[in-house]
């Protein structure tokens, strides 16, 4: 299936259907490339600049409560089909983004007293890594099932 856009500035041709093999593997792709890249990234920056903090009037707003937002903007019009292959795959990288960011911190700040350096205190990379992990495989087997 071919689509044009109607604006012939943006005459992006989508060649697959949003539902195709190949938009569900890229989607896949994707969103794992998102959700476990953002992390990756953002830890690695905190190692550089431990004491970094996101501080909006006063209030430290942990990138939790981001990947709260980022997620609620992306799955809210992914789960009632969005159009378009450009807006869809900002959706996807999104909601990965999201993911992410909220996985990152889950283990963190139940487990520790949410402080800078306990951010980098091993528990935390590792229920990190744990909770990527298990939402990763989860993410596979669900693009697995959807292709058979």
């Amino acid at each position: 299936m071919t689509a044009t856009s109607s604006n012939p500035a943006a005459r992006e041709t989508v060649t697959e259907a949003v539902g195709s093999p190949a938009a569900r593997r890229r989607d896949a792709s994707l969103l794992l490339a998102t959700m476990l890249g953002t992390p990756a990234l953002l830890r690695a920056w905190l190692y550089v600049t431990p004491n970094t903090d996101l501080t909006v009037r006063g209030v430290n707003v942990h990138h939790l409560f981001t990947g709260v937002l980022l997620t609620t903007l992306a799955a809210i019009p992914l789960a009632l089909s969005s159009s378009g292959a450009a807006m869809r795959r900002l959706q996807v990288a999104c909601l990965g983004t999201g993911l992410g960011l909220m996985l990152d911190e889950w283990v963190y700040l139940i487990v520790t007293d949410g402080s800078n350096a306990s951010y980098l205190l091993p528990v935390s990379g590792c229920g990190a890594v744990a909770l990527l992990g298990l939402a990763s495989l989860y993410g596979i087997g669900c693009h697995a099932s959807a292709a058979r």
